[in-house]
């Protein structure tokens, strides 16, 4: 049984939402379709099942919203909002989150997979924290004044003084495998400084993004304020990322796609903050207990079916515990429960695409060229969806491909290490960052 077979058990809101089967996008305050007319289809990842659809944003529509982002910034009422009114909208902004944090959780797990259950413990619930977090700094955002000495005047005195403002049009792209939150991650910084928003959700889940779009407009921000286009990278992406009326780029994705989008911000002269890809490590001592060490390590690489940017990715175990430790994780991967996100037994969801499940499986067949053993998982679950079993893969190297690359998805590599000079080599051997964690002998992990 699907979702979209069966909706009784969801929220009334969700069954609306879902039941108008084509949501335009925010531009200008005002909900429009594609200039071109074209459309994207938006799939179920546990499915397969047409979702809904969306528009195909292309050049003429990232224009139109970056020029009415630009005449919100400059010309509307927006910049003549005090500091403690836009406190009061992203504080507002909160309490709808989180009042229809079930719909945003239904909505996130039908279009991304993940589970619903932890979609509303999680990311919603961090991402309404994360508001009213942001809403308090709106109030707090000072300048300082400088006493300063002017060698060639030294009889003058002089004062200098430093004022913060917003830095103008942001530009948001947002990563499919936190939707929703990392919309909030970048709306509430952007929105709390006075900044305008031009935001584009992935192409595979855009639509917690168009449901925050009418929060949005609920809570009482002016048109033009935040804008959503959907599309994808080529259509609306790149597009966004060079326009010129852009001051600010934040993009959350692939190294590959951000290294584009940092040539892209330096032409124009943009500022940039890039989120990208990681391979991080997880060191287990001698000496802590193996039970602990896997299921930590099982918990890293498997929440949100890998598909993390700090997932741990890499286990090193000393070789003492290094078997036990491979076998207690193994049996924890055998042992996961595999379904639809909406039901709340379900510990590993779909991933997001086909693409990304012909990924992850093109690395694991990577993986059995190159020598490495399967002990748990090692593909497809099932034929309907984009589920992937929870993979161990051992009997790898270090300059493997899938120890020195990012798979994004429910697989981790394992290896033993007898020195810790050595293993701290190997977790700093990675052209990636982002995190890392060493669990020592009490089973406490610092990430």
């Amino acid at each position: 049984m699907t979702a979209l077979d069966k909706t009784d058990f969801l929220s009334e809101k969700t069954r609306q939402f879902l039941a108008e089967r084509h949501h335009p996008m925010l531009i200008g305050g005002r909900w429009v379709d594609a200039a071109s007319g074209q459309k994207l289809e938006v799939l179920n990842p546990a499915d397969e099942a047409l979702i809904a659809t969306v528009p195909a944003g292309s050049p003429a529509d990232v224009d139109a919203a970056v020029k009415a982002a630009r005449s919100a910034f400059e010309t509307g009422p927006w910049p003549r909002f005090k500091p403690a009114e836009r406190e009061r909208l992203l504080l507002r902004l909160a309490d709808l989150v989180e009042r229809d944090g079930q719909t945003l959780a239904e909505i996130e797990s039908i279009d991304n997979g993940k589970s619903a259950a932890i979609a509303h413990a999680v990311d919603v619930s961090v991402a309404a924290s994360f508001l009213r977090y942001m809403a308090g700094w709106a109030t707090k955002i000072e300048g300082s004044t400088m006493d300063v000495s002017v060698p060639f005047m030294p009889q003058a005195e002089f004062v200098a003084y430093t004022r913060k403002e917003p830095v103008g049009v942001v530009a948001a792209i947002v990563a499919w495998n936190f939707p929703l939150l990392l919309a909030a991650w970048k709306l509430g910084p952007a929105l709390a400084t006075g900044c305008t928003v031009v935001l584009k959700p992935a192409e595979q889940t855009p639509l917690s993004a168009l449901y925050l779009g009418r929060l949005i407009e609920e809570a009482g921000y002016p048109a033009g304020v935040v804008n959503i286009v959907t599309g994808d990278g080529p259509g609306a992406g790149a597009p966004l990322t060079g326009h010129p009326g852009v001051n600010k780029i934040t993009f959350t994705g692939s190294t590959e796609v951000g290294k584009l989008i940092g040539k892209a911000a330096m032409d124009n002269m943009a500022r940039v903050t890039l989120e990208l890809g990681g391979k991080s490590p997880v060191i287990v001592l001698e000496d802590c207990d193996p039970a602990m060490a896997a299921a930590g390590a099982a918990n890293a690489i498997y929440f949100n079916q890998g598909q993390v940017c700090c997932a741990g990715s890499r286990l090193y175990a000393h070789k003492k515990i290094f078997d036990r430790v491979v076998a207690d994780l193994a049996a924890a991967a055998n042992a996961l429960k595999i379904g639809h996100g909406l039901d709340a037994a379900t510990q590993i969801g779909p991933l997001v695409s086909r693409e990304q499940m012909d990924r992850v499986c093109g690395y694991i067949d990577i993986g059995r060229a190159q020598g490495a053993e399967v002990v748990a998982g090692g593909g497809r679950a099932g034929d309907v969806g984009y589920f992937v079993r929870p993979t161990v893969l051992t009997q790898v190297e270090q300059k493997m491909r899938v120890v020195q690359e990012e798979i994004f998805g429910p697989v981790v590599v394992a290896m033993p290490y007898d020195d810790l000079d050595q293993v701290a080599a190997w977790a700093n051997d990675t052209p990636y960052g982002l995190g890392a964690s060493c669990v020592n002998p009490p089973g406490c992990s610092v990430r």
